[in-house]
């Protein structure tokens, strides 16, 4: 009877894993020199960019929403926005463009550094801390100090 907790199949055929989705657009991502790719919005040349111009464009038709249906419908329908809301007393315009529109942006900006944070996960991004990174990349080259001197 065969030991079935092992994986090693001695003389069986050699099976390798794809290396998935995520390690492929993150090896795509390594790969690839951001400086030399052209930078057009309307056709991003990299998988990366053409995923974060979509963050970028969904963040900007939800601000402009937030931050200009209220002055246009005041524009439309006066009496509808003019009205003081029972409960505040102050007109629905002045509520949205005074509380809505701030917080708005506040939720925004807390959208945008979560789908960022995914992107950056999805290619491989680290952020990791400054001198672990100039340690990795100088491999033996003169380490940067802190304040920017060079170490003596």
């Amino acid at each position: 009877m065969t030991d079935k907790n092992t994986h090693d199949s001695g003389d069986g055929p050699s099976v390798s894993t794809d290396g998935g989705t995520a390690a492929q657009a993150a090896q795509a991502h390594q790969n690839t020199n951001y400086l030399d790719e052209e930078v057009n919005l309307l056709n991003p040349s990299t998988p990366f960019m053409r995923d974060h111009l979509r963050v970028v464009w969904t963040g900007f038709i939800a601000w402009a929403i937030i931050v200009f249906v209220p002055v246009t419908l005041t524009a439309v329908v006066p009496g509808v926005m003019t009205t003081p809301i029972p409960v505040i007393g102050f007109p629905l315009h002045y509520f949205l463009v005074a509380i809505g529109a701030p917080a708005g942006a506040l939720i925004l900006s807390f959208w945008y550094a979560r789908k960022r944070d995914q992107l950056d996960e999805k290619y491989g991004i680290s952020h990791g801390d400054a001198a672990e990174t100039a340690a990795e990349d100088a491999a033996g080259e003169e380490q940067a100090a802190t304040d920017g001197g060079v170490r003596e």
